[in-house]
């Protein structure tokens, strides 16, 4: 969905499956439109708006919609599934409440061997692990780290873990009911493949914030099944693999942990509550690349997130991720490899940002002023910020593992 057409109302979200009955909406009256996922049987086709009037919209309206945008697409294949154990790794801190809601949507699901580790960052208190006991379910495992920062968590959580498969998602989130399964069967489907991600897809767009948030971020990455790898380069990215957000992101995310924990984990110098701020997902998914191995992305495997739903909030996101994309770029020139390899993509990558500025203009009232001053300048301050966290991650023993290691051939 292009940003143009984008709802710029509150809007409701939800999902329709295309072979059920359609029924008309009747929803709280401040909704003016509804954004609904659009499934057949288990596998997520598109999606559509629909205007509301008063809240409401008659099921022939919703038809029409639904016949106008996606009437023509055939259905997806069956959604890949397995049963291989899972463990899902959660880094939090100080959020209980939203980690909750992400537990027990976890849990739900039809996953029937997934294992949970909370990991709690540097906590200031025991809500987390309150919040975990309240759920009191065995498969949810509490662990304390005393380090802050989500690339710690999410390694400490892969040397804890026992299973050949790791997933990692964040605590804004809510994973679907077959999640868990279909990141299982998409690697069963390809041995090859090293790591898997999926759509992140909207819980909610009742604020302006929340739909800014939805278009700047464009964290979905639509519903076509991909692979990735440097033996078959994506003709749609001028960058690879030096392309960000082209591969996932860290809020839907598994791997093969020995894959993982093989090429360094996650970078501890980059990420939330490190002085990067973000950036730490994007480096270890081309890293993945660099050394050679298959990256997947399944559209059946979706999870939903929960946005920034107000301005503040979202300005400090924004300006964070601005600085882990200017300290992922320093990591890439600190390499001498990768800093020639880079160095021939870089009119491709100049014309990305432009695109990332013009995707933020069309996001509509909810932007927050001057974000285009900000991201400028959380780009200029991204270097100094990876120095500075890196010379702290290595005096603490943490991890940072360099961009290129082995047989990667960026070319």
């Amino acid at each position: 969905m292009s940003p143009s057409t984008a709802p710029l109302a509150p809007t409701w979200v939800g999902q329709l499956d295309r072979h059920e009955p359609v029924t008309g909406l009747v929803l709280d009256a401040r909704f003016a439109a509804a954004r609904l996922l659009v499934t057949a049987g288990a596998a997520p086709v598109g999606m559509i708006d629909v205007p509301l009037v008063g809240g409401r919209a008659a099921a022939a309206d919703i038809r029409r919609a639904l016949d106008g945008t996606l009437g023509a697409l055939p259905d997806p294949p069956r959604p890949p599934t397995s049963d291989e154990p899972v463990t899902v790794v959660v880094a939090t801190r100080g959020r209980p409440a939203s980690l909750e809601r992400c537990l027990r949507a976890v849990l739900a699901g039809d996953h029937p061997n997934v294992i949970v580790l909370v990991v709690d960052n540097d906590p200031d208190d025991d809500l987390t692990a309150a919040a975990v006991e309240r759920i009191g379910d065995p498969r949810v495992r509490y662990v304390r780290e005393e380090r802050r920062g989500a690339s710690v968590g999410r390694n400490r959580g892969l040397r804890e873990a026992r299973t050949v498969i790791v997933a990692f998602t964040d605590d804004d989130t809510e994973p679907d009911h077959g999640w868990a399964t279909r990141l299982a069967g998409a690697f069963a489907a390809d041995r090859d493949t090293a790591c898997v991600s999926g759509p992140v897809l909207a819980a909610r767009l009742g604020t302006v914030e929340e739909l800014a948030a939805d278009t700047a971020l464009a964290w979905d990455k639509g519903f076509t099944a991909r692979r990735f790898s440097l033996d078959d380069p994506p003709g749609d990215s001028a960058i690879f693999p030096f392309s960000p957000g082209l591969f996932g992101i860290g809020a839907n995310l598994a791997v093969r942990a020995d894959v993982a924990r093989a090429a360094g984990g996650f970078d501890e110098a980059l990420g939330p509550g490190s002085a990067t701020h973000g950036g730490e997902d994007c480096e270890f998914l081309v890293r993945l690349v660099l050394a050679g191995h298959v990256l997947r992305y399944e559209p059946s495997a979706f999870v939903w997130h929960h946005h920034r739903p107000t301005a503040e909030a979202l300005r400090t996101q924004l300006r964070g991720y601005a600085i882990g994309l200017g300290g992922f770029l320093t990591k890439v020139a600190l390499d001498p490899r990768a800093r020639v390899a880079a160095a021939r993509r870089l009119p491709a990558a100049l014309g990305a940002l432009r695109r990332i500025s013009s995707r933020e203009a069309d996001a509509g009232a909810g932007m927050p002023s001057g974000a285009g001053r900000e991201r400028l300048r959380g780009l200029a301050s991204g270097p100094w910020a990876y120095v500075r966290a890196r010379r702290k991650a290595r005096r603490d023993g943490g991890q940072v593992p360099p961009l290129m290691v082995g047989p990667s051939r960026p070319g």
